[in-house]
């Protein structure tokens, strides 16, 4: 992630944070519902900055329920309404900000460590990875679809390109470019020519956590608009040009 993106998720957990501060002084009285909202908020937004296992979403989810346990009455606890509740209540939405300024704080360290490495080597490659801007649902057909097929499968889900396996393995791929070029310049009979006449193998890969910009170097050297993302060499999604458009279309 490149030092922009990172100020950017920064200043939005300060924003949930901030939205957070008002309720810190005024526990009674508090409104559920908008609450509940900015907890799923919250939420999502820290699985999306941190990822989706980081244990700061399982600590923010786990400071939620001090607030839930204290409007459970026990015996001999303070009736609902009591300042056991109010108590309880409070100590929840203390934790919820403990977490989020560990999250900023991490983010902030991870800004740092960075910035030093980049001081190291200027010539470092940072920026935001291939993984966090990818599309992680595969979609796939097998060698002997017919064109016609991949491309009704394209025009369904809305996509530019598929990968061909051979049952087993991933061994090529075919886009719409492709289909267009092909089955018009080569005359293809689109209803009985199948996919592997006319794919591209084997699929291009590059690794989850390259950096953005050498999967755009890649697909110049390579003259393609699409490429296999792997994580260990095995292919765990895909990445295109309107992957990387929207990318850099956000960041200006």
């Amino acid at each position: 992630m490149n030092q922009l993106s990172q100020d950017r998720n920064i200043e939005r957990l300060r924003q949930q944070l901030a939205r957070l501060t008002p309720f810190l002084s005024k526990v009674e009285g508090t409104d559920a519902a908008v609450l509940q909202e900015l907890d799923l908020e919250t939420e999502r937004l820290i699985r999306e900055v941190l990822g989706e296992t980081s244990e700061m979403a399982e600590a923010y989810a786990y400071a939620q329920l001090g607030e839930a346990a204290g409007l459970v009455n026990f015996p001999d606890e303070a009736p609902e309404g009591g300042a056991g509740t109010r108590d309880t209540d409070r100590e929840s939405l203390n934790q919820r900000k403990r977490v989020l300024e560990s999250c900023i704080g991490e983010l902030e360290a991870r800004r740092a460590a960075v910035a030093k490495r980049k001081d190291k080597d200027p010539n470092l490659l940072i920026g935001p990875q291939v993984a966090e801007h990818m599309t992680p649902e595969i979609r796939s057909v097998h060698v002997d679809v017919t064109l016609k097929e991949a491309g009704r499968r394209m025009q369904e889900w809305r996509i530019g390109s598929l990968l061909v396996a051979d049952g087993r393995y991933y061994v090529g791929v075919i886009t719409d470019t492709d289909l267009a070029r092909d089955v018009v310049a080569r005359g293809l009979d689109p209803s009985s020519t199948p996919v592997k006449a006319c794919m591209r193998k084997p699929p291009i890969t590059i690794e989850g956590s390259q950096p953005i910009i050498e999967a755009v170097r890649l697909m110049k050297d390579k003259a393609t608009r699409h490429l296999a993302v792997t994580q260990d060499g095995t292919i765990v999604g895909l990445i295109s040009v309107s992957n990387i458009l929207r990318y850099y279309s956000g960041v200006v």
